[in-house]
């Protein structure tokens, strides 16, 4: 049995070294989760609820899966599809005994991403490319708090946007990746959106882009 168990980790281990070397000519696949921070531009002094209101940050999400081809030691091209929650958020105010928490915009994307790879020491690449993004979803949540009859009364809002956005999102997706001895992926990547989200602008309206930067974890095997 000890002969046995020592065999089964003998495999374990060249399957695990195996799968965290890639060679010219060969595929991997990754399995992907992870959060970051997203935006919108332009989306500052947007009125809610009667008050200007400067945007922040709010949390994104993605999971996914990418597949990656070695086209040499040094370098490699990588498609994607994933589904990302980001968009932006706005302070929090009170206003005629309403407060008004957690103002955001949350957008969702089914997207495609697709990068080159350049390997610049051993599991570290640097990477750049384009992104496809097509919008799922686009709601704007809110929650209000205030007193009615000495009684705490709270009400959430989410009201559906999607008809006042573009459906098709262009990003410039670039960053830096690390690939340990096993095969386990940290990649650190920012999003810089390129087309306008809203469809009317102008007229005092800004052009408003996505902007999310994103950290992933990711589990690389060889196919």
């Amino acid at each position: 049995m000890k002969k046995l168990m020592m065999m089964v980790v003998a495999a374990l281990m060249a399957t695990v070294n195996a799968n965290a070397q890639f060679e010219a000519g060969t595929f991997s696949l990754q399995p992907i989760v992870g959060c970051g921070a997203a935006t919108i531009t332009n989306a500052d002094n947007i009125d809610i609820a009667g008050k200007e209101l400067k945007n922040q940050f709010t949390v994104s999400a993605m999971t996914g899966v990418e597949a990656e081809y070695q086209i040499s030691g040094n370098i490699s091209v990588a498609a994607g599809l994933n589904y990302t929650l980001q968009g932006t958020g706005w302070e929090n105010y009170t206003k005629g005994g309403i407060k008004y928490k957690d103002p955001r915009m949350e957008l969702g994307y089914v997207k495609i991403p697709l990068v080159v790879n350049c390997y610049v020491a051993k599991g570290l690449a640097i990477k750049a490319g384009v992104q496809f993004g097509f919008m799922t979803e686009a709601k704007m949540i809110m929650r209000n708090e205030f007193k009615e009859d000495r009684r705490d009364v709270t009400i959430d809002y989410s009201v559906d946007y999607k008809d006042d956005f573009e459906k098709f999102d262009l990003s410039i997706p670039f960053g830096v990746s690390y690939q340990f001895n096993n095969p386990f992926v940290i990649d650190a990547r920012y999003q810089l959106g390129l087309t306008k989200l809203n469809k009317e602008s102008g007229n005092g309206i800004k052009d408003l882009k996505n902007g999310v930067f994103m950290i992933t974890f990711g589990y690389k095997f060889a196919l």
